[in-house]
């Protein structure tokens, strides 16, 4: 039981614990009473192979989220910061970019769609935002590791 002191009274301690859902993400709003079930949403599940399995909390989701945007700055920063700027006047990884950024690429797409995964699996308020904003980072790391692998073999 949590308190705290309330102004209106003398005594000054009133039970705040009552009346707050701990489930309820701030974030993604309260959760739906039952799944949504368009035909948009039903093709969705389809296509992202999820099951009947059990639903996820949205903090499960934007965890997943945070580590999925992580793991794609991290691939930015080295290979339009470091790896250009800070590496070749040290005489440091010179030519070894390509691999690396191909290699965070990878596992930041990897990343991206399990969190959509999960951002569905919750059927978090946000589920179409997030596809369409981790479709998007996909498809420049797509277009990212194409031109890596181009620098690679050239």
């Amino acid at each position: 039981m949590s308190t705290a002191a309330d102004p209106n009274t003398n005594d000054g301690l009133v039970d705040v614990s009552r009346g707050t859902d701990d489930t309820c993400d701030p974030l993604a709003g309260p959760a739906p009473a039952q799944r949504s079930d368009s035909p948009a949403d039903r093709f969705m599940r389809r296509l992202l192979r999820l099951s009947k399995a059990p639903r996820m909390s949205a903090a499960e989701a934007r965890s997943s989220f945070q580590k999925s945007l992580a793991y794609t700055a991290a691939r930015c920063l080295l290979m339009y910061i470091v790896f250009p700027f800070v590496l070749p006047p040290l005489g440091i990884a010179l030519g070894v970019g390509p691999v690396i950024g191909i290699s965070i690429g990878l596992l930041a797409m990897v990343s991206i769609v399990y969190s959509i995964r999960r951002f569905w699996r919750a059927d978090h308020s946000k589920r179409w935002h997030y596809t369409v904003f981790g479709s998007l980072i996909i498809v420049f790391l797509i277009w990212a590791t194409i031109a890596d692998t181009i620098r690679l073999f050239d």
